[in-house]
């Protein structure tokens, strides 16, 4: 973001320099730009390489495009070595090895019209896309059947040695192929997400900042032993038998040798791999690694190595950009923010930064544990970091070497920020609450919970008149929604008639909440969306059933245990008199039908099945997209039983748009069966189950 602004200043200035006639000046100006952004990437590379990068891809990205159309504008000031034309980092940390055939980078594209142009410069040839992981770019050559040696991409031309690093660390690499002669295999180690969350809860002291610099740091290491937790995951995306024999087509040939390949879509045309992209990226969110695009590249190996090479690209292959999920910013100041069970909560105030499809101005920092362990500091760049719907939270500060000394360490409070009551820590990260049940941001967020979409979802209430209705007293019980009327709305300033009249309705619709999102809504600590579920289903009738039920009672229900019986007892005996009021305003607090165990349709035909889901689902009738809780729901009705993860108990894998490699793979291994979701559609609408 700052070099990209300080390009604009450039430009600026240029321009203001020829207005006056004095072209020569800003030539030199010019020049001097381009040897400064050359030397600029050169550094970050060395240091994304390491491991340890200095700023986000897209500020990285802004920096090259800046260079690229500088020097497309004056081509006779191109550097000399033009780093655009290079790949990868030039440090060489472990013994230096040749690749036989150059690593090259590819072909950036962001727009559909790319894609199109991609498909007419290779009429009728088939194209696989495929998701472009986020990892360390490898080179594994097998001769006569054996892995001789792991090498990193390097600059391109030469890489790493990282054999040991590899057969110790890499899961995906088989240690011997059924091919005889040489064998080249190229692929993406990664850390798989659950691996990276994994490793950071065994070690709060030294968080890795995130997967895609943790697999580059793993495979930097000196000694595996130091880095034994940090296992990753090989994909290939290449294949080259010369001297052997594999099939044509790229994925055939990679399944032949046992290696796991990025799932690959065949793609006849622009709009099918178009389509196959957007897959993708609706999807990533739901698998266990990171993406930063999706990859366009020949499907017959024969034709992409036909296609010939520019400078530093394969001219059969293209990757697609995503939108950005990490960038850089400055963090601004800290506040502690009070939520509905009394944690008190850093939140981070950023300097706006567009991230993730939207623009953040602020973000979690989790507790005062995690501040400690990534040495963050008001003041700091900070890396922010939002996937999906998932809420942005600042993951390190990317070069503490650049701090000024006028950063400010961040201070927790020993008071609650909003009723002033002493607040206590609580568990291994000491995590702050305020003990207080009258404090006011916690009624507030409370209410709010109340009328979220998982509980009551009274959606014409919004978040801002909920917090202006409890400063005048007015709200301060979910039972107290349903004593206003439309004359008292109306006595507020900027509410009309329609306005009042559909935050009553929204209100009155509520009423038929039931005991599950009752209990969703009353904010339980502990008491999570699944716990109001599995009492949904456990038999009980009513929300003053679970509160007589008792610990021992709740015990009883399979995957409840003391604790969380415990929360429950005395929170809802706490509760008993607006459990009360509730009942006596007309809303209802018993099971609903939807929430018990589901009546399997005759003639089931997923009876007996254990049934895993993954992907996006959607209705083929209306091409609708179809929550999985609803699928779920469909698939029950229809006599299977759901799972949340694959085992050797799982009968099938049910795969949607956008599937996670790592459940296929699991399934393949398990021997569990894996079908699309057009298949069950089919099964369901026939036996009437929709």
């Amino acid at each position: 973001m700052i070099e990209a602004t300080a390009g604009k200043r450039w430009d600026r200035l240029c321009r203001t320099t020829l207005s006056v006639g004095v072209g020569s000046v800003c030539a030199v100006e010019t020049g001097e730009r381009i040897r400064e952004l050359a030397d600029r990437i050169v550094a970050l590379r060395d240091a994304y390489y390491q491991g340890s990068p200095l700023v986000a891809d897209a500020e990285y990205d802004a920096i090259e495009d800046e260079l690229r159309g500088l020097i497309e504008a004056h081509p006779e000031l191109a550097p000399d070595p033009n780093p655009l034309e290079q790949v990868g980092a030039p440090a060489v940390l472990h013994a230096p090895i040749r690749h036989a055939r150059p690593m090259l980078s590819l072909e950036k594209a962001t727009k559909p019209e790319q894609v199109v142009a991609f498909f007419d410069r290779f009429p009728g040839q088939s194209v696989v896309v495929m998701p472009k992981l986020d990892g360390l770019s490898l080179s594994l050559v097998f001769e006569d059947g054996r892995l001789a040696r792991a090498v990193t991409r390097g600059d391109g031309t030469t890489g790493d040695d990282v054999t040991i690093l590899v057969r110790a660390l890499v899961d995906g690499v088989p240690e011997r192929i059924d091919i005889t002669g040489r064998v080249e295999v190229r692929g993406e180690a990664v850390m798989l997400r659950s691996t990276f969350a994994a490793y950071n809860t065994a070690h709060p002291d030294k968080p890795l900042i995130n997967p895609r610099n943790a697999a580059a740091g793993t495979l930097r290491a000196k000694d595996p032993a130091t880095v034994s937790e940090r296992r990753l995951q090989f994909y290939g995306f290449d294949l080259d038998t010369s001297g052997g024999d594999a099939a044509v087509d790229l994925e055939e040939g990679l399944a032949a040798l046992g290696i796991t390949g990025a799932r690959m879509r065949h793609c006849s045309d622009a709009a099918q791999a178009q389509a196959a992209i957007t897959a993708i990226e609706q999807g990533r969110n739901d698998l266990d690694y990171d993406l930063d695009g999706a990859v366009l590249r020949l499907a017959d190996r024969d034709a992409y190595a036909a296609a010939g090479t520019r400078s530093s690209s394969p001219r059969g292959a293209l990757a697609f950009k995503f939108a950005a999920e990490e960038k850089t910013t400055l963090l601004a100041d800290v506040v502690w923010d009070v939520g509905k069970t009394g944690k008190v909560v850093p939140v981070a105030w950023l300097e706006p930064v567009f991230v993730g499809g939207t623009t953040v101005t602020r973000a979690t920092l989790a507790n005062q544990e995690v501040i400690r362990a990534r040495d963050i500091k008001i003041g700091d760049t900070v890396l922010v970091r939002r996937a999906g719907d998932v809420i942005p939270f600042v993951a390190g500060v990317l070069d503490a070497g650049k701090r000024t000394g006028a950063e400010r360490e961040i201070v927790p409070p020993t008071a609650c920020p909003s009723c002033g009551q002493p607040v206590t820590e609580q568990g291994n990260s000491r995590e702050l609450f305020c003990t207080n049940v009258s404090c006011p941001a916690q009624t507030v967020r409370r209410l709010i919970h109340w009328a979220s979409r998982a509980a009551a979802d009274i959606d014409a209430v919004g978040g801002v008149w909920i917090e202006r209705l409890a400063e005048a007293g007015i709200l301060e019980h979910p039972s107290d929604f349903y004593t206003l009327t439309k004359e008292r709305l109306l006595e507020f300033d900027r509410i009309g008639e329609v306005s009042a009249t559909r935050m009553i309705d929204s209100i009155d619709a509520s009423r038929g909440v039931g005991l599950r999102r009752a209990l969703i809504g009353l904010a339980i600590p502990m008491a999570s969306d699944g716990t109001a579920a599995r009492l949904a289903r456990a038999g009980f009738g009513s929300l003053e059933e679970v509160a007589d039920a008792g610990e021992e009672g709740l015990v009883a229900v399979e995957d409840i245990g003391p604790k969380v019986a415990a929360s429950l007892v005395a929170h809802l005996t706490r509760l008993r008199p607006e459990l009360r009021r509730l009942r006596e305003a007309g809303v209802s607090l018993d099971v609903r039908e939807e929430d018990l165990p589901p009546v399997v349709a005759a003639g089931a035909p997923l009876a007996g099945k254990s049934v895993v889901i993954t992907g996006a689902i959607s209705d083929p009738r209306s091409g609708e997209k179809v929550a999985r809780p609803t699928f779920q729901r469909l698939c029950e009705k229809a006599g299977a039983t759901a799972a949340s993860s694959v085992s050797a108990n799982t009968d099938l894998l049910i795969t949607g748009a956008g599937v996670g490699e790592s459940k296929l793979t699991k399934a393949e291994k398990l021997g569990v069966e894996v079908v699309d979701q057009g298949e069950i559609w089919k099964l369901l609408i026939d036996a009437k189950v929709v």
